[in-house]
């Protein structure tokens, strides 16, 4: 199954891994069949020249979704590790955002490049659980790119990226 995001920059879309992370994967599935990712942005994009938060550690992606103080569609769920799905934080994985384990609130990420910091006994997040993986893009790169190339001299944008929409689709 994949999601279909149109954004403002163009669409891309992301497979959902629900054999490998079938509780993360689930979840989103779960958002966006509730419909809460149409007219939601991304707000978050950072890159070399942006990081501000643990910038010991830094990163390239871009973030969008829900934020945390949004009406959430979907309780917040189990944290599921890299370390038992055997995703990784590579280029174009997928990841969901999160305070301490369980403490999810419908926002996702990109990676730009490949993150190892993100897995389960990286540096990235102070416990070193790491994020959940929960699929990849698959198409549309371009646009993604063209996502990270509107990053600001902030992580937060001041102008967010819209999404006009996000549909589940079947595989092909």
């Amino acid at each position: 199954m994949r999601a279909k995001f149109q954004t403002e920059c163009g669409a891309f879309e992301i497979r959902l891994a629900l054999e490998e992370a079938p509780v993360t994967a689930g979840y989103f599935r779960d958002i966006i069949q509730a419909g809460a990712f149409n007219g939601a942005s991304f707000f978050r994009i950072v890159g070399p020249d942006n990081a501000s938060l643990r910038t010991d550690n830094p990163i390239e992606v871009v973030q969008g979704g829900l934020r945390e103080t949004d009406p959430q569609p979907v309780a917040a769920i189990e944290h599921e590790p890299t370390s038992a799905t055997g995703l990784r934080h590579k280029k174009w994985a997928a990841s969901t955002a999160r305070y301490d384990p369980g403490e999810t609130y419908g926002s996702f990420f990109i990676c730009m490049r490949d993150e190892p910091e993100l897995d389960f006994g990286g540096a990235r997040h102070p416990d070193g659980l790491g994020f959940a993986v929960f699929g990849e893009v698959v198409s549309g790169f371009e646009t993604v790119e063209a996502i990270f190339g509107r990053r600001e001299t902030e992580e937060f944008l001041k102008n967010p990226i819209d999404i006009e929409s996000c549909v589940l689709v079947e595989e092909e």
